[in-house]
């Protein structure tokens, strides 16, 4: 396979999961402002998408597409076997008297994305599901995947990327993805901090160096050749977390930034990817302050089109674009 892109690409996945991705870390209480602020988000963030021609993969958790309690209880044949019932949202929802549709579901909103040019539905799985979990097994997670698929086709979508909920993937997982027709997935950086790990392995150590490397350059700027097919699936890796305005943190944002238009200036230069994510509700507290942050990435992103031909390409147009050779760069065959 070629080793180069014709030119630098620049690919962007959101990870959309509304309270599914939270429940069991925060309490809904303490969350509701960034939930029922993620609407207002997500189309802020289209407004910008169009206005600089930007391409994404929108990594959703199955349960959106749904509309009720009712019809979520009625997936629990897709029951993950964690160990640890407090991380089982069907547990979850079985204690509740009500789950109220703006904190766990958007098919309005779904919809909304996939009627833009160049934005991408694809999966989050069905329910969060967490592959490094104990009692997390290959079985159960084809079910899952199963649900998020079929629950799609509901609605006209087919799923063809995936982005494991908190990055933890296994490769013993893998050929679920392939017999659901998904054909690329969001790998993590090649550095110890970043590796698939279950939560009780995230140490508060490791979570300050991951901080710490979000402003100051520690691990490297992360970008990727093109992908190289594992089991049959398209890795297109993550290079950087865009984390979202900390009011603590701001006399340090211009280092976050600076960080990621220097990785991005890398990745157009040498013709390689770059792989920006971010979770939609990131942006429900100060909305303003990080669409300002991301409107900066993209204008830099703009100014490395004209002045490289960086391109701007979504999760499915990565794997479709390297396997039909029509990313890469033929002189270098």
């Amino acid at each position: 396979m070629n080793n180069r892109f014709k030119y630098g690409i620049f690919v962007i996945s959101l990870d959309f999961e509304l309270y599914w991705g939270v429940r069991d870390k925060r309490s809904l209480d303490s969350y509701k402002s960034h939930l029922l602020n993620t609407p207002g988000a997500v189309l802020s963030t289209l407004n910008l998408f169009r206005r600089y021609d930007i391409h994404a993969t929108w990594a959703t958790v199955g349960a959106l597409f749904l509309s009720s309690q009712e019809e979520f209880l009625a997936t629990a044949s897709a029951r993950p076997g964690y160990r640890d019932s407090n991380l089982c949202p069907y547990a979850y929802a079985e204690k509740q008297k009500s789950l109220d549709p703006p904190y766990h579901f958007a098919p309005d909103l779904i919809e909304s994305i996939a009627s833009q040019p160049g934005q991408e539905i694809g999966t989050h799985t069905f329910s969060h599901y967490y592959c490094a979990e104990e009692g997390a097994s290959p079985s159960s997670f084809s079910r899952d995947i199963q649900q998020a698929r079929r629950t799609a086709e509901k609605m006209g979508i087919p799923l063809r990327s995936i982005v494991f909920p908190r990055n933890q993937w296994r490769e013993e997982f893998l050929p679920s993805l392939k017999e659901a027709r998904i054909g690329s997935f969001r790998g993590n950086p090649p550095h110890w901090a970043y590796r698939s790990a279950a939560e009780s392995e995230q140490s508060l150590p490791r979570r300050a160096f991951r901080l710490i490397d979000s402003y100051l350059n520690l691990t490297g700027h992360h970008t990727f050749a093109p992908p190289r097919a594992r089991q049959g699936l398209m890795d297109v890796p993550a290079s950087a977390f865009l984390r979202p305005y900390s009011r603590k943190l701001a006399c340090f944002e211009p280092l976050k930034i600076k960080r990621i238009q220097d990785s991005l200036t890398i990745a157009a230069r040498r013709r390689e990817g770059y792989h920006l994510w971010w979770h939609p509700h990131n942006f429900g507290s100060h909305l303003e302050e990080n669409l300002a942050n991301l409107e900066t990435i993209l204008a830099t992103f703009d100014q490395l089109r004209n002045s490289y031909g960086m391109i701007s390409r979504n999760m499915l147009e990565v794997e479709q674009g390297t396997k039909d050779g029509s990313l890469l760069d033929s002189e270098r065959a």
